[in-house]
């Protein structure tokens, strides 16, 4: 699902009706902090280490050397900076606006907006603003590949490639049916319990676009995600020295905090998620099929509610 940072503006309308203001995820002004995070690695970058070996190089943990000679701390900072940038301020804002929920009242009456409309009244206008959004999130992810091929061997240090497309698709297939149908269920119980949000995960007008930004949205969001919370940041506490439950642990509670705008069972569901996309690409080595389980999840999600809503009265809908 979609994480959460600053809301963007809404352009001739109340920001607080914006669906991305329900849950915003885009951090306007990025590009400085982007620069910072990539120069940090200046004069430090040397041969990137293979997919499959191990990514330090050059000395242990404790010699303060790692991957091409590049220090613990200057890796560290490099390690925030792209986070400040993305999913750290995500979870950031997601707590925030989680405790403004639970101090106005029951959060099962609030609502947790997805994809609204950026410029209502203004299809055009609204059209533009989605997409520049939809780019602006998705920089983070290709920041951290940047940085993983400067020090660290690039995209395939994390399996982001079609080298075993037709393998990484039913795997990513079988993933979403069973992670989906779960997620469906828990959400619905944690819902039904009032420990959640009502998640909404479409506002955008009725108009011809808005089912294929549904859908980019849902495949920005997959490459977002799993790029820097799975492959980037499980990468790069390896080589810091991390043992694989400890960055699993890590992983997986940044996914849950920039979640929990949805609520308590949107915290909850998306840490076990976590734990599970994180063990098999520990185990594999390869974001693709995590890439793909999540993007065919937010799609049906996504398109299934502009279908389905109102017409089944299972599905929890905005009052």
């Amino acid at each position: 699902m979609r994480p959460g940072t600053r809301p963007p503006t809404t352009v001739g309308g109340d920001p607080g009706a914006n669906g991305r203001a329900g849950l915003p995820h885009r951090v306007s002004g990025a590009a400085p902090a982007t620069t910072a995070a990539a120069s940090v690695t200046a004069g430090g970058a040397g041969e990137p280490a293979n997919a499959a070996g191990d990514a330090r190089r050059g000395g242990s943990p404790d010699s303060g050397e790692l991957a091409g000679g590049l220090g613990r701390r200057r890796l560290a900072a490099e390690i925030w900076l792209l986070l400040g940038v993305s999913l750290g301020m995500s979870g950031l804002y997601a707590v925030i606006r989680y405790l403004g929920a639970i101090t106005a009242g029951p959060v099962q009456g609030q609502v947790a907006q997805l994809n609204g409309s950026a410029a209502p009244g203004r299809p055009w206008l609204d059209l533009a603003l989605q997409l520049a959004g939809l780019l602006n999130a998705v920089v983070p992810a290709f920041l951290a590949v940047h940085l993983l091929g400067r020090h660290g061997g690039g995209a395939a240090a994390i399996g982001l490639d079609g080298r075993q497309r037709g393998r990484d698709l039913a795997e990513g297939a079988a993933l979403a049916a069973a992670v989906g149908g779960v997620g469906l269920i828990g959400y619905l119980i944690a819902w039904h319990s009032g420990a959640n949000l009502t998640v909404s995960p479409s506002g955008l007008p009725d108009v011809w676009w808005r089912i294929p930004v549904l859908v980019l949205s849902a495949i920005q969001n997959a490459v977002t995600e799993e790029v820097i919370v799975l492959g980037y940041l499980l990468v790069r506490l390896r080589e810091l020295g991390w043992g694989p439950w400890r960055a699993l642990a890590a992983s997986s509670l940044l996914r849950g905090t920039y979640h929990f705008y949805q609520g308590l069972g949107g915290f909850l569901g998306n840490v076990a998620m976590g734990l599970l996309f994180g063990c098999l690409f520990q185990r594999r080595g390869r974001v693709m099929p995590m890439l793909v389980a999540h993007a065919l999840i937010d799609i049906v999600a996504f398109v299934g509610y502009v279908v389905l809503s109102g017409k089944v009265s299972w599905i929890p809908t905005p009052r």
